[in-house]
Formats: C-alpha cells, structure tokens, sequence
C-alpha cells in the first residue's frame, strides 16, 4: 500500500512547524524559558511536555506563561497544576485557556490545545513556586502568524 503522505508532512500540514527542546532541569522558583519567539507573533497549535527524570516528591505549582519582549506584562499561558512526584513518562499540557489548570497525566496520554494561543515575539516559559528536581522535554507546533515569525528552542 502507498503512503501519499508521511507522518510528519501530515503533522507540518495540520499543526505547523514543530519545535524540540532537549530535556532539561525545572526551574529554581523561578520562570526558566523554554521557547524563544522572534520577528513577529506566531499561533500555537500544541504544547507537550514529557517527564525525562522523575519529579521530586514535593508540592511545586506549575505553569506557562508567555513574556513579550519590549513592552508588556507577563501572560499566563495557563493556571497551575501540582507536579508534585510526577514520574519519568508523565506528561504535562495546556488547553489554550489561561484560566485551566495545566494538564498532566501519568504518561498514558494528555489532552492539549483546545484552543491554539496567540504568542507575542519574546518568551515562552516554565514557572514553578518551588525548587524541585526532575527533568522535562518540550516539543511545540506553531504556525507563523507574521511574516518571518519564528520559534526556537532556548
């Protein structure tokens, strides 16, 4: 049987471009970037975070927000979820609505976009409310809203 398309020309046809950021530490209590938005605004198609290194068993509210660079506040991409004790595989996303908690399951499978996110030039981020440790690998699609817009990992 023949393949007219290949999995990630569907993928690029219906999310956009993908991004990979390599597994890294959480953030100290402190937002650490994962995701460097330049030359314009770009729409998030999806957002998925996989636990590389089990989490410390310990309270840690966790979110993504988005910060423009220049001008502008900080924008809550989500509101937070306990990562508390998450294990190796775990999976962590958003819905779209800044106002849901941040999703995550136990590595079976995790909802993501309901809603795709419209993100300034500038950074998107990780912020955590403890130091914990455990590591965690992004993968992000987006599609450029502006000309020349473009995401790369940090």
């Amino acid at each position: 049987m023949s393949v007219i398309l290949q999995g990630d020309q569907l993928r690029s046809l219906l999310l956009g471009t993908k991004v990979d950021r390599a597994t890294a530490t959480l953030p100290a209590t402190a937002t650490g970037t994962l995701f460097n938005v330049t030359g314009g605004r770009v729409m998030i198609t999806s957002i998925v975070g996989r636990v590389t290194t089990n989490i410390q068993a310990q309270a840690n509210a966790i979110k993504l927000v988005a910060t423009p660079s220049g001008s502008g506040a900080v924008n809550d991409l989500s509101a937070t979820v306990d990562s508390n004790g998450l294990a190796a595989g775990g999976l962590l996303s958003i819905t779209g609505l800044a106002g849901d908690a941040m999703v995550k399951s136990t590595g079976g499978g995790v909802s993501t976009l309901r809603n795709p996110v419209i993100v300034a030039a500038g950074a998107i981020g990780l912020n955590t409310a403890a130091t914990n440790t455990g590591s965690v690998e992004w993968s992000l699609t987006y599609v450029a809203l502006d000309n020349g817009a473009t995401v790369t990992a940090a």
